[in-house]
């Protein structure tokens, strides 16, 4: 079936509590259970477009089904074409802005249609983009360490084949961090890349102190020490140079990117895909980290990462957190610290039983 036959007929939004398997405990917070909207967008020709939006908090779950139940009736009819629909969206949301729950609505709307039309030609998104799935260099990714608790889940990952281990800090005193990372140092050794991820916690003086404290740890990265939108703090971090800086989880689209690369805020780049304009912004943010030559890696969602990053020139680490596993018939799997995009489309089929049980 070629794409261009597909068109939009309606979209359907439903929410869940997935469990995850290691609770997320962050400086800013814990985050017990994974709160999803499941989207599927409907085609005439029978084709359906499958995405999730991670919405961090149970509490934006009804807003955000709400608001694509509304932007529905803008889609039905149309081409399922990500690209044209994106042009469309930035010309009716101009004046309002697509930042927050409207622009999670809208990147979540972007990848479902690649999806649909990755189902449409049995392709896989990868193979759409130029590319074709192949294994990505994987972290995992770790809460707020308590070393008693997690020494052993550490010792599973490193069994898994992970070369890279990212824990968060940042929940206590600038001793209680030293003490956590020479710890986890110890579990992983010399030559396992550590990386650790501040959560904005720290404003930039605090956070040249306690990376100074951390400088024998041998960091590869410190991820977001402080607010996202402080890109002079991140400027000044950086200019420390006691660690690479990785920001970007918090970019809105690929205009917030150039202006953090214009500010010289980051060493690494780190787009999500649901708040950089799904698929289709992946691309453009892309194409910005390759002319800054700046590494890129992704922030959650496994699934549409792994076929993002294999066409993305710069590319360096796949962020290993799985929040949608547990609905999924085929979770991703991890093979010698490496994760594969599956196929068609983006590769997810949900579990409808797991579906109605975690309903929210």
């Amino acid at each position: 079936m070629p794409d261009a036959a597909l068109t939009i007929r309606s979209l359907a939004a439903r929410a869940v509590i997935a469990p995850l398997a290691r609770p997320l405990r962050t400086a800013s917070g814990e985050i017990p259970a994974a709160p999803l909207l499941l989207i599927d967008i409907a085609t005439a020709q029978g084709v359906t477009g499958r995405a999730y939006l991670f919405g961090y908090t149970k509490a934006t779950l009804r807003a955000l089904k709400a608001l694509l139940e509304d932007i529905a009736p803008l889609l039905a009819g149309k081409p399922c074409a990500p690209y044209d629909r994106t042009v469309e969206f930035e010309r009716v949301f101009r004046l309002l802005g697509r930042q927050g729950l409207l622009g999670m609505a809208l990147s979540g709307i972007d990848m479902a249609l690649w999806d649909a039309l990755g189902r449409a030609l049995n392709q896989p998104v990868a193979a759409l983009l130029g590319g074709a799935p192949r294994p990505v260099e994987a972290y995992d990714s770790f809460g707020l360490i308590d070393i008693k608790e997690d020494a052993r889940r550490l010792e599973r990952s490193l069994a898994q084949g992970f070369r890279a281990i990212k824990i968060k800090l940042g929940g206590g005193t600038l001793a209680a961090d030293a003490r956590v990372a020479r710890d986890v140092r110890g579990i992983i050794g010399a030559e396992v890349r550590l990386m650790v991820d501040y959560n904005q916690s720290l404003s930039a003086p605090e956070a040249i102190r306690r990376l100074e404290a951390l400088t024998p740890c041998d960091l590869a990265w410190v991820e977001e020490p402080v607010p996202a939108e402080d890109l002079a703090g991140h400027a000044a971090v950086r200019t420390a140079r006691l660690a690479p800086v990785q920001t970007g989880e918090n970019w809105w689209f690929a205009a917030d990117m150039a202006k953090a690369i214009a500010a010289g805020a980051c060493d690494h780049a780190m787009p999500d895909i649901m708040k950089i304009g799904g698929v289709t912004g992946w691309l453009r943010a892309a194409a910005l980290a390759e002319a800054a030559s700046l590494p890129v890696s992704s922030h959650i969602f496994v699934e549409a990462s792994a076929h993002v990053l294999p066409v993305t020139p710069t590319a360096l680490y796949l962020e290993y957190l799985d929040c949608a596993g547990a609905v999924l018939k085929s979770p991703l799997a991890v093979k010698d610290g490496k994760v594969t995009a599956q196929g068609p489309g983006l590769g997810m089929d949900w579990d409808e039983g797991a579906v109605t049980k975690y309903a929210a």
